[in-house]
């Protein structure tokens, strides 16, 4: 097999190189610690890091508590978990006693408003991540209150932020639920410091310095750190976000400069931001483009008197190293204390595999590139061959299926770019989109041989495969659909075209419908060789920015010719910092240059009567939605569209008793935003229509 292509990113400090904290000499704990009794038991009288999230503790790989946790104890640091704690009071907090080096906070592995809340922002009475999966367990804005708590506990106790919510919210930021733009979670958090992305590099360095000389000390060399000071330190050339969009051969001058490891990138501030929605498209745009390890700057955001100021973006790490952290001894199990209460996150992923990190699609309305990177980080063959044999060997309740094998995307393992060179100096926010780059390696080689190799695996039935596939790569391997239609689904492939119409495609940066169409051929094809009844499951989009109500018609008529029905519909809430977030919050376009009166514009759908009209045009079939529809067809000029023949989207007969929740009901036609409600995101789970009796 080939070797992974080097990462074209500045050296860094190999992750396990660093000399271990004088507590290794305690060893590996079965679980991190969750209480006096079981810090006993190891003969520890304090714990150097105290981690406080708001997940059940799973020591396991999938679980960022238990990665960050087992690294720290691999360099020799005594960690404890304070996981789901009561927020009510200080008390809980106090449980495993202060740190002798930090507090690290998280929500968890998901931001805590997307948990604790709908689209339509009604609270959630579960939680997946919770014993029972009983709701209820974090609260609102988890971090910052979880910081709060520990302050209070320890005052003098520093405090570090990770994780997603943290991550996604390092910046000025919109926020959904307040509907207003909110300023740094650090500085929220009143924390000092904040570590963005997958930490793993960051977190040691931390460590190490606050272990050796405390918390007040610069960190302006860490990269993937955010924190706040005074004002910028001498020797800085700050560099406005406003420039940035100069010529290229400007910008060639600037980068050549012997001052060049030296600029800062102003964004607009956060009270520029909050007043000025072309400022906020602009900060968007900018730190978009400052993302790849290779060539991104620093960025200061000025909040008040303080300056927020962020270190360019963490160096991904090596196959070696991320084998080491994937091999850390995770019990691989929920810790005792739950007594086997079943946590539905658990049981999702206790038989999976992770084989890389990253994603390099650049969707606008995806998180993953912003806290992942666009670089891909693989794992490499042997290393997840170990972990499968490890799943089989040790999990308990394995039946001989892998229920994934995949990350944030099933077909990008060792994709790279072909020119370490040009990688180094790209700020493209998407290497397959509005065409794959030309310079991506696209071979599915090594991922066709490493889904061979684990279904060899003596007591391996099955290798599933529920990541997403990216189809567009897909299929420029008609040798990779087909050994994933023969071996690796099991029934129905989900795929995500997102949409059937260019202008909502183009603000997703999401390929044409074509690409779906050739996949479609292919997975039909190698299903019929096989002699298989497989299905594709697309999921679609409604109300993304740039989305009109002559979209949703043409992709409702699309189902309908397809013979797809939708029969789940969830709507949209846009993530903090997503491209798409700043499209719906601001009406400007950050994928195009944002300059004072000559940004693109983009139609917001934020109305809630036109959001039931883009949900009810994705389940077209539902009578319910008829009343709506036919109104809406009426005012679009597509009466014609009504009607009983196949070609007609909805019959002008109404059943008894249904769609009078429809009716009366005024609808927003041709894009035009609704003052004073929301945007949202539809994803429809389809199923074939029904195929008629005879």
């Amino acid at each position: 097999m080939p070797p992974v292509p080097a990462i074209p990113t500045p050296n860094a400090k190999p992750l396990f190189s660093y000399r271990r904290h004088w507590a290794h000499r305690f060893g590996t704990a079965p679980f991190l610690p969750m209480s006096r009794e079981e810090m006993d038991l190891l003969g520890w009288d304090s714990c150097d890091v105290i981690l406080v999230t708001g997940d059940a503790y799973i020591d396991h790989p999938s679980f960022g508590m238990a990665i960050i946790g087992r690294l720290l104890e691999a360099q020799g640091f005594r960690v404890g978990i304070i996981a789901q704690p009561d927020w009510q009071n200080a008390s809980n907090f106090k449980t495993l006693g202060e740190p002798n080096l930090f507090f690290g906070v998280t929500s968890g592995n998901m931001d805590s408003m997307v948990n604790r809340y709908t689209s339509d922002r009604r609270l959630r009475h579960n939680d997946s991540y919770t014993p029972g999966g009983e709701g209820g367990k974090r609260p609102d804005r988890a971090v910052i209150v979880y910081a709060q708590r520990c302050r209070e506990a320890f005052p003098n106790a520093p405090i570090v932020l990770g994780g997603i919510e943290a991550s996604l919210r390092r910046i000025a930021h919109y926020d959904y639920w307040s509907d207003k733009v909110r300023r740094s979670i650090l500085l929220d958090a009143k924390a000092d410091l904040l570590l963005y992305g997958n930490a793993e590099r960051a977190l040691v360095e931390v460590a190490h310095r606050i272990a050796r000389g405390g918390i007040k000390q610069d960190f302006s060399d860490v990269r993937g750190v955010a924190f706040a000071r005074s004002a910028t330190p001498e020797g800085w050339i700050e560099a406005p976000a406003d420039d940035l969009e100069e010529p290229d051969e400007g910008r060639r001058r600037k980068a050549a400069s012997d001052d060049a490891d030296r600029i800062v990138i102003r964004l607009p501030g956060y009270e520029q931001v909050a007043g000025d929605r072309e400022a906020y498209a602009r900060a968007s745009r900018v730190l978009h483009r400052e993302s790849n390890p290779g060539n991104a700057r620093p960025l200061i955001q000025k909040h008040g008197d303080r300056e927020l100021w962020l270190t360019a973006p963490p160096i991904p790490l090596t196959t070696p190293e991320m084998d080491s952290v994937y091999d850390l001894p995770y019990a691989r199990a929920p810790h005792p204390s739950y007594m086997g209460a079943k946590i539905p996150a658990w049981e999702m992923i206790r038989h999976s595999v992770t084989i890389m990190r990253g994603c390099f699609g650049g969707c606008s309305f995806c998180s993953i590139t912003e806290h992942e990177g666009r670089i891909i980080q693989s794992r490499s063959e042997g290393s997840i061959l170990k972990e499968i044999e490890t799943i089989r060997d040790k999990t308990e309740g394995f039946t001989g299926i892998i229920s994934d094998i995949g990350g944030p995307t099933a077909n990008m393992y060792r994709m790279a770019c072909k020119d370490p060179e040009t990688e180094a100096v790209c700020r493209r926010p998407s290497c397959v989109y509005p065409d794959i780059c030309k310079n991506l390696d696209t071979s599915h080689d090594a991922l066709i041989q490493l889904y061979r190799k684990a279904r060899e695996i003596k007591g391996v039935k099955k290798v599933m495969v529920a990541s997403g596939v990216r189809y567009d790569l897909a299929i420029r391997s008609p040798t990779y659909v087909r050994e994933l239609v023969e071996h690796h689904v099991g029934g129905y492939l989900k795929i995500a075209p997102e949409h059937t119409e260019s202008g909502p495609l183009s603000k997703m940066m999401k390929p044409g419908i074509g690409s779906y169409d050739r996949f479609k051929q292919l997975f039909d094809a190698a299903a019929r060789a096989a002699k298989k009844d497989y299905f594709l499951i697309p999921y679609f989009i409604a109300a993304h920015p740039g989305t009109s109500d002559e979209d949703m018609m043409n992709l409702a008529l699309w189902l309908k010719r397809n013979k797809y029905r939708a029969d789940q519909v969830q709507t949209y809430l846009p993530s903090p910092m997503a491209l798409s977030t700043a499209m719906y919050h601001s009406g400007f376009n950050p994928l195009k240059p944002v300059r004072r009166g000559a940004s693109e514009p983009v139609d917001a759908v934020k109305g809630m009567r036109q959001r039931r009209l883009h949900k009810a045009f994705l389940r077209y079939h539902d009578a319910e939605n008829w009343p709506v529809l036919r109104e809406a067809l009426k005012a679009m000029g597509r009466a014609d569209l009504i009607g009983p023949g196949k070609h007609h989207l909805v019959p002008a007969w109404q059943p008894a008793g249904t769609g009078k929740a429809g009716e009366g009901k005024r609808i927003g036609y041709k894009g035009r935003p609704q003052p004073g409600a929301q945007t949202f995101l539809t994803k429809g789970v389809l199923r074939p229509e029904p195929r008629p009796k005879v």
